[in-house]
């Protein structure tokens, strides 16, 4: 058994009923997502002038402006703006690696699955934050989420 892919999986659980409920109702007051992503080999899937600015990872926001948001078992397509144009984005549930909703300081951290680990734990199934911006924050960017309460999985592992 692979429990900590099992654990994974679930807690990714929260991240796509998060964004079911987004989908299908808005996002509430003042809710709103960071979703950093992996984008190297087996993640986002980005247009070539995204990827050039973040070859390894993407932090997402989803508040003010993104559109047909859809969930699939593999993971969900949302279309969000970047220096004014928009771009239609593939995200795997398994590239995902970080989701905040700082509206309630609310936070979960993911490991990397390896792959085969994943498959066998995997289940079915932005916008600008602040109207400025590009909507994503990469390393250098300088729009990183507020800090909140992260849930790391390591701290109920036994060594």
């Amino acid at each position: 058994m692979h429990y900590s892919a099992l654990v994974e999986d679930a807690l990714r659980g929260v991240v796509r009923q998060a964004l079911r409920t987004a989908a299908e109702h808005g996002l509430p007051g003042d809710h709103h997502f960071y979703i950093t992503c992996r984008t190297g080999p087996g993640g986002l899937v980005l247009p070539p002038r995204l990827r050039e600015s973040y070859p390894d990872e993407i932090t997402l926001v989803l508040q003010h402006q993104f559109w047909d948001l859809e969930l699939h078992d593999i993971g969900f397509d949302v279309t969000l703006s970047f220096n004014g144009r928009n771009e239609r984005l593939q995200v795997p549930w398994e590239a995902i690696t970080g989701f905040v909703d700082p509206a309630v300081e609310f936070g979960l951290q993911f490991k990397a699955l390896p792959e085969a680990a994943a498959k066998s734990a995997t289940s079915d199934g932005s916008g600008e934050a602040d109207g400025e911006g590009d909507g994503v924050g990469g390393p250098d960017s300088g729009a990183s989420p507020p800090e909140t309460k992260v849930v790391q999985l390591d701290t109920f592992r036994r060594g």
